[in-house]
């Protein structure tokens, strides 16, 4: 048995990615050419964040007045699971292919079934927009590049919130709107996509009808633009999604040479003495940033400011900074308090104040526990971010002031000698000592969205 990546894979997956049948027709490969596709592939989609404000060629109505009548529809369709191991597997019979799912405790038979059923569902979306006269594309992850998001009036997602994410990062300079089908709606919550309980994939068409006959709203989502400043600034970032697919002792053998580089300069200038160049990185946030060390285990160390605070060198387990939309994500699940937890504090509350807070009382309790809860999330219209301080270290040396809270702009400079930026846990940019990052709301890049409420 062997697991390998082929280099006629990814170029399959990037000239025709929603032809899975192909995978079963790959010759053997090499791991570095692989890389090097992967790169390529990256380096071509020249995505830029545009900072002035832009005009939809297609007339979508007001806000309160939509308007949806697309002449042109892209379809991204996600990678499935029985794709992505297809792809690491790539070379094997069937039935080595089978043995080692097996030896990991994988269902073949399943994995096989959800395959057929995405695409079925992903078929049922695609002959819908056709039925409509909607000229319609069909692409996978590795096919979107600026040119097909100028060619479309709009674009469909067809999977899950990752395959959401993955098409608003690179979603910019644009007023089209975004729209998200779940196509796996037992499996998958899909918070990004329609609403599953009535308009999943097999029920697109009453949702299309619905959008052409203005029977919905647009609703903007407001993203984080990140500025930065540092060595690698103009680096290609990794792509995470691309990075499973490289052999683990192949990922990181660019950090050591890099260390060394950043240990020989001066904090924030580059060989000549000058300090480096700021940058707009090329993709925005919807859900939200993390910052921190590449090795969770690992203690970050950074300064950090924000519109409320001072300036002040923390250690920790990282920073997260979200948007509305990602404060019922990772940022809620972060902060949010259980009953339990609630319950206790009441009870040490009394022990140590003689008062009579309703420990015991359930229905108190649980009322606490949701507005607390409910205090966490927020519009993601609001130009506002939310960040979180995770794992703070408290000693004599250093505090955490404040653990997270409301903010319109972050400022974070790094201390730390192998770090990552990730936005939507997909694109992650070097983030090492002396690099800074400014983390702001960018309102003039908010993204078009629909509400079916």
């Amino acid at each position: 048995m062997r697991s390998c990546r082929g280099i006629r894979t990814l170029k399959i997956f990037l000239k025709r990615p929603c032809q899975p049948l192909l995978l079963s027709l790959f010759p053997n490969g090499g791991i570095h050419p692989c890389v090097t596709l992967i790169k390529r592939a990256r380096c071509s989609q020249n995505f830029e964040v545009n900072t002035s404000n832009n005009t939809p060629k297609v007339n979508f109505g007001e806000d309160a007045e939509p308007i949806f009548k697309p002449a042109k529809a892209v379809i991204l369709t996600k990678m499935t699971r029985y794709e992505y191991e297809k792809t690491v597997c790539e070379g094997m019979t069937d039935n080595e292919f089978r043995n080692y799912l097996e030896s990991k405790d994988s269902d073949y038979f399943g994995l096989l079934e959800r395959h057929k059923n995405h695409y079925a569902a992903l078929e049922v979306i695609r002959k819908a927009l056709l039925d409509a006269n909607i000229e319609t594309r069909v692409i996978g992850r590795f096919g979107l590049d600026q040119k097909i998001i100028d060619w479309a009036d709009v674009m469909f997602t067809a999977g899950g919130d990752g395959t959401y994410l993955q098409a608003a990062n690179k979603f910019i300079n644009t007023t089209k709107p975004l729209i998200g089908v779940n196509t796996d709606p037992e499996r998958s919550e899909g918070n990004l996509c329609l609403p599953k309980e009535n308009f999943a994939a097999f029920k697109f068409k009453p949702a299309l009808d619905r959008l052409l006959n203005g029977d919905f709203g647009w609703k903007w989502r407001q993203r984080i633009q990140v500025t930065m400043s540092g060595r690698h600034i103009n680096d290609d970032p990794i792509e995470l999604h691309d990075q499973q697919l490289i052999f683990p002792e192949h990922r990181f053998t660019e950090h050591v040479w890099e260390d060394e580089q950043i240990r020989s300069l001066k904090n924030g200038r580059n060989q000549n003495g000058k300090r480096f160049p700021r940058r707009v990185l090329p993709c925005l946030a919807l859900n939200e940033v993390f910052v921190g060390e590449s090795l969770s285990s690992k203690v970050s160390y950074y300064e950090i400011t924000t519109d409320s605070t001072r300036k002040h060198k923390q250690k920790s387990s990282g920073v997260t900074i979200c948007t509305g939309t990602g404060s019922s994500s990772w940022h809620f699940h972060i902060n949010h308090l259980t009953e339990k937890a609630v319950e206790e504090i009441l009870s040490i509350a009394n022990h140590v104040s003689g008062s009579d807070y309703p420990a015991q009382d359930k229905d108190m309790v649980d009322k606490i526990t949701k507005t607390f809860n409910s205090s966490l999330r927020f519009d993601p219209s609001d130009p506002l971010m939310a960040y979180t301080i995770r794992d703070p270290i408290r000693n004599a040396v250093f505090s955490a002031e404040r653990t997270g809270g409301f903010t319109k702009k972050i400022v974070i400079r790094s201390r730390m000698w192998d770090a990552c930026l990730v936005i939507d846990g997909g694109m992650s940019f070097k983030f090492n000592d002396g690099a800074i990052a400014t983390f702001e709301i960018a309102e003039n890049q908010a993204l078009r969205t629909v509400t079916m409420d």
